[in-house]
């Protein structure tokens, strides 16, 4: 998985009761095609074996900064890291971190690195909370470490309760560590607004008309354009996989919503990416209580919903891109050409609803992009992560 595939990455472990969670980081960074390195601290053993690691990442576990064939250690393991990630990072380290302390293994190899440092704590919300963790924390963001704060939830005791101190999860940790692995291109620093997911246009307060969009090809992208290194807000109706990490979520129900949303959000936009399902009709009328059955069936008028995407056309600030999506039933690229001039887009990325394996609610997906020069590009059946990179590459060789 990009950006992963035979990068080494150095996972150091420290001694917090979160480190249960760092055999499952191991493992989603191994899978995603990195080699993973891990050093334990000796209080970390306490919580959790050199094996379990050995076990997922395939590589021998280090521990020892003093002993017969292990001088260097901390040296070649610096070297040889592309990133270091620390998970958990308790107060105690990020203490000795902050001063540059080198007594043990996972410190030393720490002072000696040149690659960017990802330091993810983990602790009780009292100890996140005291000032002196806190001044520790800006000194190692002031040498150029990158923290990841806490999440808020239930802590390790049961008698805490939920407060800022949990470690951030694994998968949240791979964004991140994505992120700071990803080469930086044109997409960084640029502001990029994506619609995902379908939204539902009531009929009454219990039922809705919509589609199968499931969201995934949007979080994708959103997913994909921040680990570039983009300011990403997705606009998004409900969605059936998780949010991205990252972007700036703004949820929305209706069509209305999301063009009133997409409308606050475009002005200053450097590209557009419109890949939500929209209802194009909604009920002409809402009924105010729940429709029983009578034993006749309620006609339905429809009317048309906003026209989203053409809506945007006069609010684009000059040179954004403008990316919409066509998916179809019959006739895609006719069709999907006919939407590139009409809503006035910088490309259209088209497929088709009776594709095997693409469209809504599949993990993958087989488009083409039709840009507004004329020329059209066809890719075969790929992963939603795969057709969102090759749409941004075809962003950036724009920008």
């Amino acid at each position: 998985m990009r950006p992963f595939d035979g990068r080494r990455i150095l996972l150091g472990v420290t001694g917090g009761i979160a480190s249960y969670k760092s055999a499952w980081l191991a493992r989603l960074l191994t899978q995603a095609g990195a080699q993973v390195d891990v050093v334990l601290t000796r209080s970390a053993r306490e919580f959790i074996g050199s094996v379990t690691f050995e076990a997922l990442t395939g590589r021998p576990v280090h521990t020892v900064l003093i002993g017969d064939g292990h001088a260097l250690d901390h040296i070649r393991l610096a070297r040889e890291a592309e990133l270091i990630v620390i998970a958990p990072a308790t107060a105690d380290f990020l203490a000795r971190a902050a001063h540059g302390h080198a007594d043990e293994l996972l410190s030393a190899t720490l002072l000696a690195a040149e690659c960017p440092v990802l330091l993810v704590p983990a602790m009780n919300d009292k100890m996140w909370a005291n000032a002196t963790v806190r001044a520790n924390c800006a000194a190692l963001a002031a040498q150029g470490k990158h923290i990841l704060d806490p999440g808020v939830g239930p802590l390790a005791s049961p008698d805490e309760g939920a407060g800022q101190g949990r470690m951030q999860e694994p998968e949240t940790i791979v964004a991140h560590s994505a992120r700071l692995l990803e080469p930086r291109g044109k997409l960084a620093g640029k502001r990029i607004v994506v619609t995902a997911g379908p939204t539902r246009e009531p009929l009454d307060p219990v039922r809705y008309l919509t589609n199968h969009s499931t969201g995934k090809q949007g979080i994708a992208l959103a997913e994909a354009a921040w680990r570039r290194g983009a300011a990403v807000v997705l606009v998004h109706g409900p969605l059936s996989a998780p949010a991205p990490v990252g972007a700036v979520l703004k949820p929305v129900e209706t069509t209305q919503d999301m063009a009133e949303a997409v409308a606050s959000e475009v002005g200053d936009a450097d590209v557009l990416i419109m890949a939500a399902a929209p209802a194009d009709f909604r009920p002409a009328q809402v009924a105010s209580a729940k429709m029983k059955k009578t034993g006749t069936a309620p006609t339905l008028a429809l009317e048309e919903t906003p026209d989203i995407l053409k809506s945007t056309a006069g609010h684009r600030k000059a040179g954004m891109i403008a990316v919409g999506f066509a998916l179809e039933t019959d006739d895609v690229a006719e069709n999907a050409q006919k939407k590139l001039a009409a809503k006035q887009l910088t490309m259209i990325v088209a497929n088709s609803a009776r594709e095997a394996g693409a469209g809504f609610g599949h993990d993958t997906n087989r488009v083409t992009i039709f840009a507004a020069n004329g020329t059209a590009e066809e890719f075969p059946l790929l992963s939603k992560r795969e057709t969102a990179d090759a749409i941004l590459d075809r962003i950036e060789a724009m920008l």
